[in-house]
């Protein structure tokens, strides 16, 4: 159903969506929330452009929003920031939109760039990606750098969690705006193209993650390789750079014929009927902020047992199954066996969690009254006299 307007005042505005892979969402959280927010935003009447770098270069428009693709190096370090450079240069020969949306903190070297373009920029700071294992070194330090660059210099900051918000707080005094993620409800979704797999509803646990050690897909199979469990383990995901820890995973698996790694799942057809018909979910997420994988899982009704951080305490509250050990995980994969109409019970309650909590609707229209505010001059830059002092890091803490 079309995103309608409740507000009338103003005039229409051009967003430009800057710093991730494109649309359409075939990788992760970030991209998802571009489709689903520039989608609502442009039935709110906006003009939206996202700077793309997916395969598909012949797709110019996509649910009603105008596609850049530029290319990108394809080197870890460099992947994100080359493109986003590229976007930034095409944005400084073509028209001018009103706001620019950045996404991701590592792009905040860009920030002044736009704004020299007279460009209102807000920046979503993402999680705290410098506790990500791949970023060591250099690489951490430049993430570190990039929080506070992008508290000095753009015009508002957006945190998808309350933890993410309290930590740019706690160590910037920097206030943001707290715009989480939503997620679609999934009802009805059948169960053929799971069958395709050799599946059969509630009757497998599934992970869906990219294969990086802070989300903790190692101590997941591990876990059930440990436990009495006679429904499969399927594991969806895969990682461009992360080959040795991609080779732990796959070691772990050896010689398990319950464990199934299917690689990445790029039909999102079938991926729905993945999420909706687990028995459970399980999410080692340690990083980021709200999930879109967790969201799914449960706007699709699937019980979760997920890593026993903050940020996942605060989207599923009391309504999940918590794990912070090996030992642990096995003992929940085990009971969740034994008893799935408890599960099953879970997974409805969480899904109207998801329902009365994440909504892209009510998302779409905070990035546009952010949006609206920006245009018209706001900036957070303006209220902070002392915009390099930062107060003693404090992080969240894990397990």
């Amino acid at each position: 159903m079309p995103h309608s307007r409740t507000n009338t005042d103003g005039r229409p505005l051009h967003f430009a969506m800057i710093g991730t892979r494109g649309v359409p969402a075939t990788y992760g959280g970030f991209e998802t929330a571009v489709e689903e927010i520039g989608a609502r935003l442009v039935e709110l009447g906006n003009e939206v452009t996202v700077y793309c770098r997916t395969a598909d270069t012949s797709l110019k428009h996509y649910r009603g929003m105008a596609l850049v693709h530029l290319p990108a190096l394809k080197l870890k370090a460099a992947e994100t920031l080359s493109h986003s450079a590229l976007s930034v240069g095409h944005l400084t020969f073509s028209r001018r939109p009103d706001v620019a949306f950045v996404f991701n903190a590592a792009n905040a070297p860009f920030v002044p760039w736009l704004r020299t373009l007279g460009i209102p920029t807000a920046v979503h700071v993402d999680g705290l990606e410098w506790m990500r294992a791949k970023w060591q070194g250099l690489g951490r330090r430049y993430y570190r750098l990039v929080e506070k660059l992008a508290v000095m210099w753009s015009d508002a900051l957006i945190a998808d969690a309350q933890g993410i918000a309290d930590y740019y707080d706690r160590t910037f005094a920097a206030p943001t705006e707290l715009l989480t993620y939503g997620t679609r409800i999934l009802t009805d979704v059948g169960s053929s193209r799971i069958g395709e797999l050799g599946l059969e509803p509630g009757r497998y646990h599934l992970v869906v993650a990219r294969f990086e050690p802070e989300n903790h897909v190692d101590i997941i199979v591990d876990a059930y390789s440990r436990s009495a469990s006679t429904l499969p383990l399927i594991v969806v995901g895969s990682a461009p750079y992360a080959a040795a820890y991609t080779h732990k995973i796959t070691g772990l698996a050896e010689g398990d014929p319950r464990i199934r790694l299917l690689g990445g799942v790029w039909d999102q057809v079938q991926l729905d009927e993945l999420y909706a018909n687990a028995l459970t979910y399980v999410h080692g997420h340690s990083v980021g902020g709200t999930n879109p994988s967790l969201l799914r899982a449960m706007g699709g009704g699937t019980s979760v047992l997920a890593y026993d951080i903050e940020f996942n305490r605060e989207v599923l509250g009391d309504e999940a199954g918590f794990f912070g050990s090996v030992s642990s995980l096995t003992h929940q994969f085990d009971e969740a066996e034994s008893d799935p109409d408890r599960h099953a019970a879970v997974g409805l309650r969480l899904q109207r969690r998801a329902h009365n909590n994440y909504d892209w609707n009510a998302v779409a229209d905070g990035y546009e009254e952010l949006g609206r505010r920006l245009a018209a001059g706001y900036s957070i830059r303006a209220s902070r006299p002392n915009r390099t002092t930062t107060r003693t890091d404090t992080t969240p803490r894990l397990p």
